[in-house]
């Protein structure tokens, strides 16, 4: 099998894509993130506020997406990559795999410093600032999950954390590169990261199928049983902090509570993550783990069938 990392050394960001700089002057009639890509902006309670504070709502949100990857990428990915680079898995891992893991790493690394760098830039130009990004309550439920399911195997747990984390597909890091209305710096630094995420998706599918092979029967099915629950850790909207957003844009608590609810219902919400999931449960389905017993009764209970 082609090794996915094999170009990296040329074609990396972190080997030779400059740095990305917000020009004010470029960006005129652009928006910082796709505002059909935001719930509650349509909301009638977010309607009514002013001009500014809704500016200061996309704002806010363009700078969650850009935290949420700081945060994910060094405290889940690179805690589970640096394993796999290490050979601290629970078999032999081969030295390239091992060396390709260390690729990935010096990309994830370089993914959260550049992404952090963009959110400053725009805080400086806007003068909106980002809210504080508390990413322990999503670190809790993810290892949570993994002792759940493997309590004498804390490595596999983490090891499927990134697993599923490198193979879902979420619709923004997929169009938002390409879509016209968006600031050009913000489709830059998405661009960069979705290039290389595409070499990290192609990875750890093969990892994913390595790794399956050196499972015994009784990990094979909580590995199967746990994919869709860390699936949904993964995706779930992060709405405290959307909450926080609305009560900073000027809205009493109680409205923003309401604005929550009505925009990111359950249905609505279990449609995306079910849409983005795809790929990772094809992948699980290509080596038989939906098969095992009681696992499409779960993909079922999460919203994840099709």
């Amino acid at each position: 099998m082609s090794d996915p990392m094999r170009g990296w050394y040329d074609d990396a960001a972190v080997r030779g894509q400059r740095r990305r700089i917000l020009h004010e002057d470029r960006e005129r009639g652009l928006v910082l993130f796709p505002e059909k890509e935001i719930p509650y902006l349509g909301h009638e309670a977010v309607v009514a506020l002013a001009p500014a504070a809704r500016d200061a709502l996309v704002a806010r949100h363009l700078y969650q997406y850009l935290l949420y990857t700081v945060h994910l990428e060094t405290k889940v990915v690179n805690r589970g990559v640096a394993m796999v680079a290490n050979d601290e898995a629970d078999y032999a891992i081969a030295p390239q795999t091992r060396l390709d893991a260390f690729k990935i790493y010096c990309d994830e690394g370089y993914h959260a410093m550049f992404n952090l760098d963009v959110v400053q830039q725009i805080e400086r130009a806007t003068g909106v600032a980002s809210l504080p990004y508390d990413f322990r309550p999503r670190l809790d439920r993810l290892d949570h999950t993994a002792h759940r399911f493997f309590p004498e195997h804390p490595r596999l747990g983490r090891l499927l954390q990134v697993a599923v984390f490198e193979t879902v597909v979420t619709a923004t890091l997929a169009d938002l590169p390409r879509d016209p209305t968006v600031y050009r710096v913000v489709r830059d630094v998405v661009g960069d990261h979705a290039r290389d995420e595409a070499h990290h998706h192609a990875f750890f599918v093969r990892f994913f199928r390595e790794t399956w092979t050196h499972l015994t029967a009784g990990q094979r099915v909580a590995v199967a049983r746990a994919l869709p629950h860390l699936i949904d850790d993964c995706l779930r909207p992060d709405v405290a902090t959307i909450r926080r957003s609305l009560i900073a844009a000027g809205l009493p608590a109680p409205v923003a509570a309401d604005v929550v609810a009505d925009c990111y219902a359950e249905p609505a919400v279990r449609a995306v993550i079910r849409r983005s999931a795809r790929h990772t449960l094809a992948l699980a389905d290509s080596v038989g783990a939906l098969d095992l017993p009681g696992v499409r009764d779960i993909v079922g209970e999460l919203g994840l069938a099709r």
